[in-house]
């Protein structure tokens, strides 16, 4: 009985986000299963529909072991490209990247730079009426950037996000004359998101912690420690660590040249 009604709990809380979120209203603001662009910016987002995909890989190091289920429950938008240096400076006054290029992705920023970014862009369009009551502009989780890089309801199994070619899909060590390139250039994964293979890394919102083998719903990471985790790969890296699978993660005070962040538009995490 008790199990049932614990049950019973859960399940509306997560109707009650859904419903917040729904955010179709007709008055210029998204609209659940359309593309979303920020207007003034022109960023660009992809709807990604909720599901269900088994995260990480048992082929890969330990970190990525051991395979387990994870629903994403909400629907949520995610950036279409890296947010680039243009749309950077729009928002902060600042341009901090080492390899500069107004369509080149921000590099060089640390992940309370990110947040502050998200944060920035959140007031912005709040401050305008585009945002939806429960609605933020922020980094993905972890599971929302595998999910999304994997192909969303759409994936077809790719190693790297889009393709078993890694060339065609991304901007990586072999490839990229030891520099960035401009977000886009190379082909989209299924669901039309380009460069989450490649290109620079991306920061995410959780914790950094190991895996369990425990099937998990909208998973957040952990909830102590410092490290913050960062995926996808970058020109930097080989093609192992671009596979969709592959984690990393440093201090959020860390600034490498190969690491920048994408956004999402999203529910607020609990």
């Amino acid at each position: 009985m008790k199990k049932n009604l614990m049950f019973l709990l859960v399940w509306t809380v997560c109707l009650l986000c859904h419903t917040l979120c729904a955010g179709a209203d007709g008055n210029g603001r998204p609209s659940q299963g359309q593309p979303w662009s920020v207007s003034g910016l022109d960023m660009k987002f992809v709807y990604i529909a909720p599901g269900n995909f088994q995260m990480g890989s048992n082929e890969g190091r330990n970190d990525e072991k051991p395979v387990h289920h994870v629903t994403i429950s909400k629907g949520y938008w995610l950036g279409k490209y890296e947010v680039t240096q243009s749309e950077y400076q729009t928002i902060t006054g600042d341009n901090p990247s080492n390899f500069k290029g107004g369509n080149k992705p921000v590099d060089s920023v640390n992940w309370n730079d990110a947040v502050s970014f998200c944060k920035k862009l959140t007031e912005r369009e709040r401050a305008a009426g585009r945002l939806p009551a429960g609605y933020e502009y922020r980094l993905p989780t972890e599971a929302e950037w595998e999910f999304a890089a994997r192909g969303g309801t759409a994936s077809r199994g790719y190693e790297y996000s889009g393709s078993d070619n890694l060339d065609s899909a991304a901007w990586y060590q072999t490839n990229t004359g030891g520099e960035t390139h401009a977000v886009g250039i190379k082909s989209a994964n299924e669901l039309g998101i380009y460069d989450m293979s490649g290109n620079v890394c991306e920061w995410c919102g959780d914790l950094y912690k190991n895996y369990s083998d425990s099937s998990l719903a909208d998973p957040m990471g952990a909830t102590e420690g410092t490290d913050r985790v960062y995926r996808g790969g970058s020109w930097y890296n080989g093609s192992r660590g671009c596979r969709v699978a592959n984690r990393n993660s440093n201090s959020p005070n860390n600034i490498s040249n190969y690491v920048g962040f994408r956004v999402a538009l999203a529910c607020s995490p609990k």
